[in-house]
């Protein structure tokens, strides 16, 4: 099963979503107009407008103010893409060029915060729930696990705790925000927010593992990237951090003068495959699963409803996904 046959429940809301994600960036400036369309009209999984969308189903459902929300988040996580690709260097994101790469560095940041400042415009609109309070705390400390990042880059004494902070911080944050915040403004009861929001972080630590994992073991066709990305711009993830510590020593001398070299010695293709035979991919898809088996608990606590189904199908998706 894909995503599009676990969404045909939300279709026609994500359809609505997805003109209101094109109308919520819409400028009569030329070039602003096409850049902040590009990412836009490469499309995307939108795990996050449907998290918002599912967990307002366990409360009085009120798709208008739901849309504020998922827009409002769909676009924050577009904001971070664009800068993420002038920081990475990055040149491809889901199989065609970077807004950098399109057109320059200077232009993807000031595109990334157009749209940031739509999705605060979004917000605006959303009344007394306390919505901007708890995403703007979401944002600071997504800010805080890029910055992390930046200074781990190359790093080769990374721990796990430090790197499952960071990745709680980069990634698993927002997903669980997206549930809690879909949740609060449909007034779920609190016991039922608490468990959709734990849901939503577990899966978001489950994602992050698998795209980790995934950027060694899948192909540029099927990723939209190079496999190898991570690592070739000094980002640390687990797969190596494994390797680091449980491979043979021609295996961790391998990686340890490639990372002191800031990646000048060695060669990625030789690297990425001895990573692949130390371990570190089964270790880190184990722990995905440990992850992903909590949130499967969580959503017990949830009502037996197709809109719980559904967040088990996407979390089963996300375990076995190659993109």
């Amino acid at each position: 099963m894909n995503l599009q046959e676990i969404y045909e429940e939300k279709k026609k809301e994500l359809a609505q979503i997805e003109r209101a994600l094109a109308c919520a960036i819409h400028t009569d400036h030329d070039m602003l107009r096409k850049t902040s369309n590009h990412l836009l009209e490469a499309g995307g999984k939108r795990v996050r407008p449907v998290f918002v969308l599912l967990a307002g189903s366990f409360g009085s459902y009120d798709f208008e103010q739901l849309q504020k929300v998922a827009v409002a988040l769909e676009l924050i996580h577009m904001a971070t893409l664009v800068h993420d690709d002038v920081i990475d260097n990055a040149e491809t994101r889901r199989g065609r060029k970077t807004v950098k790469e399109e057109w320059d560095n200077r232009i993807a940041m000031y595109t990334g915060d157009y749209i940031l400042a739509c999705a605060l415009k979004e917000l605006t609109a959303l009344g007394e729930y306390p919505v901007q309070e708890r995403l703007a705390t979401a944002m600071i400390r997504m800010c805080l696990g890029e910055i992390a990042q930046i200074e781990d880059l190359f790093s080769e004494v990374l721990s796990l705790k430090k790197y499952l902070h960071r990745i709680k911080r980069k990634t698993a944050l927002l997903m669980a925000t997206s549930c809690q915040l879909g949740a609060m403004v449909s007034d779920v009861p609190p016991a039922l927010e608490r468990a959709v929001t734990a849901y939503g972080y577990y899966v978001g630590m489950a994602f992050q593992l698998t795209d980790d994992v995934l950027d060694f073991m899948g192909d540029e066709k099927t990723l939209g990237k190079p496999a190898g990305s991570d690592l070739e711009q000094g980002n640390v993830t687990l797969p190596v951090i494994y390797a680091l510590n449980h491979g043979s020593e021609e295996i961790r001398q391998a990686i340890l003068t490639y990372l002191r070299s800031k990646g000048e010695s060695g060669s990625l293709k030789e690297i990425l495959d001895m990573i692949r035979t130390s371990g570190g991919i089964e270790y880190t898809m184990d722990l995905s699963r440990r992850y992903m088996d909590k949130a499967f608990s969580c959503l017990e606590k949830l009502p037996a409803t197709a809109e719980r189904e559904s967040l088990r199908m996407i979390a089963e998706f996300i375990l076995r996904r190659s993109y």
